[in-house]
């Protein structure tokens, strides 16, 4: 191998060299390491090469002819000589400024005395025409030439105000001190001239020069004129202020029109005989006006307040006060339009027009406003008297046929009084008073949601209402509920921007809401009564000895008969989706409640039958998928109370026939399925549970772990008692469950443990008292307070009672005795008065009276108030259980649309 050619390779020199290629290619094979030595050698001698030729190259650089160092000697040599030059041209620029400085000196002080003559000649010039223009005023002002005096004090005034700056000047300051006397003199002989002539009735003789008089005024500013408008105010109000203000009798309220009749001859004289006298712009008329509304409106403060004070009591006659009040607004109104078509001598007449506006509204009538709350008290008086015959009236009128469409009478009439009330108020008071009206509107609203919707609920006896009056509480709840918030709307753009936001009618909006889901549950209630006689059979039937399961038991047609029959009844006479939606989620969750509590009611039950119960809850579950079908808001929808006989006949020969429905256009929605399926679904815990036998008994507790997963002793015990077993055997079986129950809290590192709650809210209403197993009843009603482990969510907490697992006062079941939709008022009113969130009382709730709280104390009234509202909240904020909100403001039924 050739080191030093190998050393001296090319690729020394190349940009990529790769010093680890290179070394792997000289030394490619072990018999090649010998020659390490030597290729070090000879690279050592191609460095030391490469350093000489480096030096030289630096030499060669630094000491030749044309090195670096000879050019940037010569680059400065270069600059020193540039900034030189700069240096001359500066200096000789310098030079040339003050040559050019020196030769205009002159030429700028000729421009400077030609300036100061000129304006010495024209102030002196102006000097002259000021002082002959002073003489000749004082000439003209001694003869009362006050035509050629208007111009010549303009131009008096106009060159002494040239002249301001020199009043240090002692003739000056002479001059101006005698401008400003004959402006006094002026002042002083104008007004004399008007005091003469009024006072010796010659103004029609004097009358041109009065005029000239005004113009004299108008240049004299706006002091001079307003002193003459002002002098000249008071004199033609003086009558009016001796009259009135010294006399009770013209004065009183009873002769309020004698005082707008003598300022309209007062103002008839004055635009007949002075009006002409005044330059129009001054607008003497308006100010006359003006301050006679004034003068007025002081006077009817004192009259009105000593009406107040009166020693024998009587109070104000309210109908007076509206009277003296609508000729007053009268009044304003006309003096409105008779100054405001007057036209201004103004360059900008639309701002002129503005200045113009609401000029006279209100200028006298604003005394009437703190004592308008009378009125206010009257209208309070007669929705007082409003609501008790409210209660009385027919929900249809005789010579009416009922329509789904409908709305109760008395809601329609209530709606135009409130409207037609809004609108006087509105044109009397736009602030304290109409804030006043809208509370009273809220009370009412209150009191007509309370006393008059919930009053018609409890009609019926144990029956309840009709379903149509049901349909027409609804629908009057819903008219209410949207024009609630259009009231609140209107008020808040008649009312005073500043008081807006104390308008607030979301409370009784809520209420109404309220009303609206006591008739939903009211109509679910109807449903689960029907449903009685299927539950007893359901209750008759031996499910322990049961041997062996079929398609569905025979209590299920009856009862899907009766279900699906109510719902053919009720659902095409709900106009609005949303209402129907909130019937089915509710009668559903009911359904499923009722069915656990019927459940429990059968023990024993044993495994077949517990089996049959499952099919028999599949059924029903497919039933209930198609319940919103019977729901059609189509024009053509018939409404029937019956239902066929096929139907009933193919409900006990198939799973499919109880379950079937009408054929309907358009599938259930998704949401509405999953409702179902989650509500029936609280069921397949204990049925499961409840199809394992006892023996082995290691198995009966697996599925009550895996299923039901609670660590309750109690809630075990009731499957126990649920499946029959004798007490001798439970003490071993309640043994077995505290050891597994145990072993699977410390197994698998507490996995199990995380999924054990403490107490099922399926099983823990159940079976709650020593009473539970004489209970007879099978009905929901409002009074359900039981079951159930949530399902479903939204609405069902309120509807069932059970969404979260609550218990009835009289804890014999989730079911606490009979529906009794007499006492439907009373259980809503008793839900409010304690505060929860559901409508349920005891079985000895009933009785027809409840009388919307009639007779409770203010506080508490207001507590059921309150309550009312939140139950309408909460039915308003399930969402879940429509896709869309439920009381979502739209088209009301009879187009209640209107403000």
């Amino acid at each position: 191998m050739n080191i030093i050619s190998v050393a001296e390779s090319p690729s020394l020199d190349s940009v990529e060299y790769d010093p680890i290629a290179h070394l792997n290619l000289l030394f490619s094979h072990p018999s090649t390491v010998s020659s390490v030595s030597r290729v070090s050698s000879a690279i050592r001698r191609h460095k030391d090469d490469l350093s000489r030729s480096i030096a030289s190259l630096e030499a060669a650089q630094a000491y030749g002819p044309d090195s670096s160092l000879e050019r940037m000697q010569s680059a400065q040599a270069e600059l020193a000589s540039l900034f030189q030059r700069i240096e001359s041209v500066r200096s000789r620029a310098l030079q040339t400024e003050r040559d050019i400085t020196t030769m205009t000196a002159d030429i700028k002080r000729l421009d400077g005395t030609k300036r100061n003559l000129t304006l010495s000649m024209t102030a002196l010039k102006r000097l002259q025409m000021l002082t002959t223009a002073y003489e000749q005023l004082r000439g003209l002002a001694r003869t009362r030439q006050y035509r050629e005096c208007a111009g010549l004090l303009q131009a008096v005034l106009q060159l002494m105000r040239h002249f301001n700056s020199y009043r240090s000047i002692e003739q000056i300051a002479v001059l101006s001190r005698n401008v400003s006397e004959l402006q006094r003199e002026l002042l002083e002989q104008v007004c004399e001239d008007f005091e003469l002539a009024f006072a010796k009735g010659e103004v029609a003789a004097r009358r041109a020069v009065l005029v000239e008089a005004c113009l004299v005024m108008d240049a004299l500013g706006e002091h001079a004129k307003t002193r003459l408008v002002t002098w000249y105010v008071n004199t033609e109000l003086r009558e009016y202020r001796q009259v009135f203000r010294g006399n009770d009798e013209a004065g009183s309220l009873d002769n309020i029109g004698r005082r707008y009749a003598w300022f309209r001859r007062m103002l008839k004289t004055h635009e007949e005989e002075h009006a002409s006298i005044f330059p129009p712009h001054w607008r003497v008329g308006e100010t006359l006006a003006m301050a006679f509304c004034d003068g007025t409106r002081e006077d009817f403060k004192g009259i009105l307040e000593k009406s107040m004070r009166r020693i024998d009591g009587a109070k104000l006659d309210v109908n007076l006060l509206l009277s003296c009040l609508q000729e007053t607004m009268d009044f304003e109104q006309s003096l409105e339009r008779r100054f405001a078509s007057e036209p201004r001598l103004s360059i900008d007449t639309l701002s002129s027009a503005d200045d113009r506006v609401q000029n006279f509204n209100g200028s006298i009538s604003v005394a009437f406003e703190p004592y308008l709350s009378l009125w206010v008290e009257l209208q309070d008086k007669a929705l007082a008297a409003m609501i008790p015959k409210y209660k009385t009236q027919p929900l249809i009128p005789a010579d009416e046929e009922f329509s789904p469409q409908a709305v109760i009478p008395s809601a329609i009439e209530l709606f135009h009084f409130y409207k037609l009330t809004l609108s006087q108020c509105a044109k009397l008071s736009t602030g304290e008073r109409l804030l006043e009206l809208s509370k009273t509107f809220a009370k009412y609203l209150d009191e007509y949601a309370q006393q008059v919707l919930v009053a018609f609920l409890q009609r019926g006896g144990p029956q309840g209402p009709p379903v149509q009056e049901v349909i027409l509480v609804l629908n009057s709840a819903d008219f209410w509920y949207t024009n609630t918030g259009q009231l609140e709307e209107s008020i808040k753009k008649r009312i005073d921007p500043d008081m807006a936001s104390n308008v607030d009618l979301s409370s009784q909006s809520d209420a109404f809401m309220g009303v609206a889901s006591a008739a939903v549950m009211t109509l679910v209630a109807k449903v689960e009564l029907d449903c009685e006689g299927a539950w007893r059979e359901m209750r008759n039937t031996n499910w322990s000895r049961m041997e062996s399961v079929s398609d569905h038991s025979s209590y299920v047609g009856e009862l899907l008969k009766r279900l699906n029959g109510k719902a053919r009844e009720i659902l095409p006479l709900v106009i609005k989706q949303q209402y129907a939606r909130a019937f089915c989620d509710n009668l559903v969750e009911h359904l499923a409640t009722a069915y656990i509590n019927n459940v429990v009611q059968c023990r024993p039950v044993g495994e077949v039958g517990a089996e049959q119960m499952l099919l028999d809850k599949y059924v029903l579950t497919k039933s209930l998928e198609n319940l919103l079908s019977y729901h059609n808001t189509s024009a053509s929808t018939t409404t029937t109370t019956t239902t066929t006989t096929a139907t009933t006949s193919s409900s006990t020969s198939s799973p499919a026939g109880p379950g079937s429905a009408p054929p309907s256009q358009h599938p259930p929605p998704a949401a509405f399925l999953k409702r179902v399926n989650q509500a029936m679904g609280r069921i397949d815990p204990l049925l499961k549970t409840l199809q394992v036998r006892p023996s082995p008994p290691e198995g009966l507790v697996q599925a009550y772990l895996i299923h039901i997963g609670d660590r309750s002793d109690t809630n075990f015990r009731k499957i126990l008692e649920l499946k029959g077993v004798r007490k001798q055997d439970q003490a071993h079986l309640m043994e077995l469950f505290a050891i597994h129950r145990d072993a699977a809290s410390s197994a698998a590192g507490g996995q199990q443990q995380q999924q054990l709650v403490q107490s099922s809210p399926l099983l823990t209403p159940l079976m709650a008292g020593p009473g539970s197993s004489s209970t007879s009843s099978s009905s929901m009603g409002l009074g359900g307070g039981g079951g159930g482990g949530g399902g479903g969510g939204g609405m069902s907490g309120l509807a069932v009672g059970g969404g979260g697992g609550s218990t009835t006062s009289g804890g014999a079941t989730g079911l606490q005795g009979r529906f009794d939709a007499a006492s439907l008022g009373e259980k809503l009113l008793n839900a409010a008065r304690d505060g929860v969130e559901r409508m349920g009382t005891t079985a000895g709730a009933s009785g027809p009276g409840a009388g919307g709280g009639a007779g409770t104390g203010a506080q508490e009234k207001a507590t059921i108030n309150e309550n009312l509202k939140n139950i309408g909240k909460f039915f308003r904020r399930d969402i879940g259980g429509f896709g869309a909100r439920f009381g979502k403001r739209d088209i009301t039924p009879t187009g209640g649309s209107e403000s």
